[in-house]
């Protein structure tokens, strides 16, 4: 199709209503939301479909997704990495970033439908859930990226990209307990301390395996988690732009692939937004519509060295990601803002040394 420029005030509803009904066509009647029908379900990527649903204004199917959450918590507050027709295939481990994400949708439903009662009632999950994942925080800030099947974090590293997303997640539980009246103190500390390690401690990081620097990712997650503002943030996009940016197509979704995946090209958009470079947001999401399916879902990837779609998949993710761009772009919702702005300042320091991760040790899970 011809490119689509959004800007404020311009949300294409009617177009986008079709993508959110493709996103209704795979949920379940229990609420869920696999990536495709009979595919798995992971609760990141269910979350990010249920917020495309929020923005569309199909409310009542969103709640029934974040109440699948509900029921399927666990009692340490986690929830396992896949699940395929609400039976765990991936029971082994249970990844940090999926758990707390459900404060992430949780207060961007919020924000959109101001319905507190929604919110009082998933208080209880999301206070567990955070607190699953900050016993996972190391001393020096950084959050171990998966807990394995006897309690112990996995090997005993972190991401960049995850802990992006559990530092906004932090954020938004913390904006949770402030309009339901409830104590964050922790919470602040455990964000200021995340905070800090990703800002000035880069070496709390991809410790025990090799660098994901390759991943698009590592590169624009820390701007959409809130590390990075202003002209850092655009130094940043600047620094490795035409390592990942393929014009006309998008966001490559590793350095050294010809594949540009369209899910990280909409977040890559609301990085743009956040960093303050609005024309490239809009040239970039522009492009993406070449990806969309009749039926309003949007392809996974493109293989541009072979010019195919690869894989053979439309996500339901992937069409959520495509509804808050969207949203973002055009100041739709009282939510889109919701990746391009943070409440929190992050404190600067000054580290001594090699201090940075002598007292890197496991924390003890309960």
């Amino acid at each position: 199709m011809d490119n689509l420029l959004l800007t404020k005030g311009l949300f294409p509803q009617q177009f986008l209503n079709q993508s959110a009904e493709f996103i209704l066509s795979i949920q379940q009647a229990d609420g869920s939301i696999p990536w495709f029908k009979g595919g798995k379900l992971d609760p990141w990527d269910h979350i990010e479909a249920a917020m495309g649903l929020s923005i569309t204004g199909y409310h009542e199917q969103a709640e029934r997704a974040y109440q699948w959450l509900k029921e399927q918590q666990l009692d340490d507050g986690s929830w396992y990495a896949n699940y395929v027709d609400g039976i765990p295939v991936d029971s082994d481990k249970k990844e940090t970033n999926f758990v707390a994400y459900i404060a992430t949708g949780a207060w961007h439903h919020y924000l959109i439908t101001e319905n507190r009662a929604f919110l009082a009632d998933l208080w209880p999950v999301i206070e567990k859930a955070i607190g699953f994942v900050l016993r996972q925080q190391a001393p020096t800030g950084e959050i171990y990226w998966a807990v394995k099947a006897n309690g112990n974090p996995e090997r005993e590293d972190a991401l960049i990209t995850g802990c992006s997303s559990l530092l906004k997640s932090l954020e938004c539980a913390i904006h949770i307990a402030d309009a339901l009246g409830r104590s964050s103190t922790n919470w602040r500390d455990s964000w200021h301390k995340l905070a800090r390690a990703l800002k000035y401690q880069p070496e709390c990081f991809d410790r025990t395996w090799e660098s994901k620097e390759r991943f698009s990712m590592d590169w624009f997650y820390p701007i959409l988690g809130g590390v990075f503002r202003g002209q850092e943030a655009r130094d940043r996009i600047n620094e490795r732009w035409d390592t990942f940016v393929r014009k006309d197509m998008g966001c490559c979704c590793v350095s050294d692939e010809p594949w540009v995946t369209i899910a990280e090209s909409c977040e890559l958009t609301m990085a743009l937004l956040a960093a303050d470079e609005k024309k490239k947001a809009m040239m970039v999401y522009s492009w993406l519509h070449n990806w969309r399916d009749s039926d309003g879902g949007y392809w996974t990837g493109y293989q541009y060295a072979d010019k195919v779609i690869w894989p053979i998949e439309k996500t339901s993710w992937t069409a959520g990601a495509i509804i808050l761009a969207a949203d973002a772009l055009t100041e739709h919702t009282a939510a889109s803002s919701i990746f391009l702005e943070s409440g929190l300042e992050i404190e600067p320091v000054e580290l001594p040394a090699n201090e940075a991760i002598a007292d890197s040790s496991v924390v003890a899970v309960n």
